[in-house]
């Protein structure tokens, strides 16, 4: 009998299997993305100290889209390079949390390095 594959289980799996790989530092840190079923939601992450630098998500008075599509994506990905720009922060590691870069994560991903990140 052939068994469904839970898909939350493996996109955490593959999330494990890139977090051994990648970690945040000061100079470098990390780029973190989730991705729920109605939001957005992107951190800068400095991993040697365990905090969070920059984070923003579609439920900020900045996005006027409040949806987990592409047109928030790339809101979300300008307001985040902006933030991290007012923070010093100009190198990044991408973290896309396990999920495909394709669709939303892939726009999120473009804007942020239209608005001055790199990586």
């Amino acid at each position: 009998m052939v068994s469904k594959t839970d898909r939350k289980f493996e996109r955490v799996r593959r999330h494990k299997r890139v977090r051994t790989k990648i970690s945040g530092t000061a100079e470098c840190p990390r780029l973190c993305v989730y991705r729920s079923n109605t939001n957005l939601y992107v951190q800068v992450i400095d991993d040697d100290k365990q905090t969070t630098l920059v984070s923003a998500s579609t439920l900020d008075k900045e996005i006027k889209t409040k949806k987990a599509n592409k047109e928030a994506a790339k809101e979300l990905g300008t307001l985040i390079a902006k933030r991290a720009k007012e923070k010093g922060i100009e190198t990044v590691v991408y973290d896309r949390g396990g999920y495909i870069y394709h669709g939303v994560v892939k726009e999120l991903a473009e804007a942020a390095r239209e608005g001055g990140l790199k990586f």
